[in-house]
């Protein structure tokens, strides 16, 4: 990452060197250069992955819901998603602080470790696997255009598995190594290379299909609902929101790199709603056109090149979904374990060697993947990590909003000084860990607890809720502790 500018506001000698280093220190207005267009592409990354694709045309095909309900319930998805991330976005515009440090306010000094380490672990975790995802798209164009090999394999994995696994490895640690303008540019490349890639596919089914294509759209269109109705309609709702919720609570990460909260909101409307709607009904004219093409609705864009059996669609499907994988992998998986372990030891962690723990942690993951991990039921317990993040989303934005009311003191956020702000108890705030406990057993139970599997795709917006609640009842029971008067924002 560029070397920040010292930051004049804040005391240097006053702070705890423990707390601080030059990439969570507050980044000035004008070093910011992100706009609508960056936070957009941040989103079109997000969605625009293998899986991404395959959630949003398998949605129209799972509930038995009137097709319309569907794009409905995705749209209200997207909608619920930009309300929830200006929430957590406004303040780092506002003071230009990452997740880790926006969190101390609400956890304390030392207590906001927390939920930066569980973050962290889910966001390595999923990087891994991403990465692995990414290779095969790689391996993909590498078998297209010389041949599987000899079919010798090691852990799972073939000669040109391994090969495609590191190149994406090494593309990766590369980009990321630049810092985060080059992460900018490569977003901003990839969000709008795939969506001219998937309309053109689009664009290519719906002329192959012909005048069969709206019958087949019709088809899909004209669900009764008698399989679920509204709680169907919920439950894609919740799916929907539970997809983006890894970004959802670091989202902070990203914003403190843009110039006013007017764009990241502009961004937020494009790459959301209206983002997610256009890509959904790009997946749906695809998927019936699978159904004219193939006999059946295809919703792996993999399974789709594999029918076609055309080498120039493989290479071009291939880079574009080798692109889009490695977008959402930097998004959603890379930058925020970077922020959360320097958190840890700022005077020893840069934002870029936290990147580089990162990954080389990751590599094993995705290594292990097909051997090891996926066959032990590991993706479970790290699932069960993410539900127990949810409440803090609701602590920080009801500490930032109705506790603190938007007034933070910059100063005090790296500082450990006994009866400082954020210091709480030996730099710890016990009733947000209570809060986050209670609320985490409810959130953490939709998981584990088969009784209440059917909560599972809205398990993260009610943990976050009561997360939220118990925390302002706690708060607001015993007083806490002073708000010093607010710094001008950095």
């Amino acid at each position: 990452m560029n070397k920040q500018p010292s930051q004049s506001d804040l005391n240097i000698q006053q702070i705890d060197p423990t707390l601080y280093n030059e990439d969570l220190a507050p980044l000035k207005p004008e070093h910011r250069t992100w706009g609508a267009f960056e936070i957009f592409n941040v989103w079109s990354n997000d969605i625009q992955s293998l899986f991404g694709y395959t959630l949003a045309a398998s949605l129209f095909l799972s509930y038995g819901l009137n097709g319309w309900a569907v794009m409905a319930a995705i749209i209200l998805a997207g909608i619920i998603v930009m309300f929830l991330v200006n929430l957590t976005g406004k303040p780092s515009v506002k003071y230009g602080i990452p997740f880790p440090v926006m969190v101390r306010a609400s956890m304390g000094t030392r207590g906001a470790n927390l939920p930066a380490m569980l973050r962290a672990i889910v966001g390595i975790f999923w990087y891994g696997v991403q990465t692995y995802f990414a290779s095969t798209a790689v391996a993909l164009l590498i078998t297209a255009l010389f041949g599987v090999g000899n079919g010798g394999t090691f852990l799972g994995l073939s000669g040109v598995a391994w090969l495609s696994f590191v190149i994406v490895w090494l593309f990766q640690v590369a980009i990321f190594g630049q810092g985060i303008e080059r992460i900018k540019h490569f977003l901003n490349w990839a969000g709008p290379l795939v969506y001219a890639v998937m309309v053109v596919l689009m664009i290519v089914v719906w002329v192959q299909a012909g005048s069969e294509l709206l019958p087949a759209i019709g088809t899909i269109f004209s669900g009764s609902g008698e399989q679920g109705g509204l709680g169907a309609f919920l439950a894609i709702v919740g799916t929907m929101v539970a997809y983006f919720a890894a970004v959802v609570i670091n989202f902070g990460d990203f914003t403190r790199f843009v110039k006013t909260e007017r764009q990241m909101k502009l961004g937020n409307l494009l790459g959301l709603p209206l983002n997610v709607a256009f890509f959904s009904f790009i997946a749906l004219i695809i998927t019936a056109g699978t159904l004219v093409l193939f006999g059946e609705a295809l919703t792996n864009p993999a399974d789709i090149v594999e029918r076609v059996d055309s080498l120039p669609l493989t290479i071009v499907a291939a880079l574009t979904f080798f692109a889009a994988t490695v977008g959402i992998n930097l998004v959603a998986n890379f930058i925020p374990p970077a922020y959360d372990l320097a958190n840890l030891f700022p005077s020893k962690i840069s934002f870029k060697m936290g990147g580089l723990i990162t990954a080389v942690i990751a590599f094993f993951v995705g290594a292990l993947w097909i051997s090891v991990i996926s066959q032990i039921g590991v993706p479970g317990f790290v699932n069960a990590l993410g539900a127990i993040v949810a409440p803090f989303y609701g602590i920080i934005v009801v500490d930032y909003y109705l506790i603190k009311r938007q007034h933070l003191n910059m100063q005090e956020l790296f500082s450990s000084v006994p009866g400082s702000s954020y210091y709480y108890v030996n730099g710890w705030n016990t009733r947000a860990l209570i809060a986050f406990g209670v609320a985490a057993m409810f959130s953490l139970s939709t998981v584990l607890v088969p009784a209440l599997a059917s909560l599972g795709g809205y398990g993260w917006l009610i943990g976050a809720g009561l997360g939220g609640v118990f925390y302002y009842g706690l708060m607001k029971r015993f007083k806490a502790a002073p708000v010093m008067p607010e710094q001008k924002a950095c």
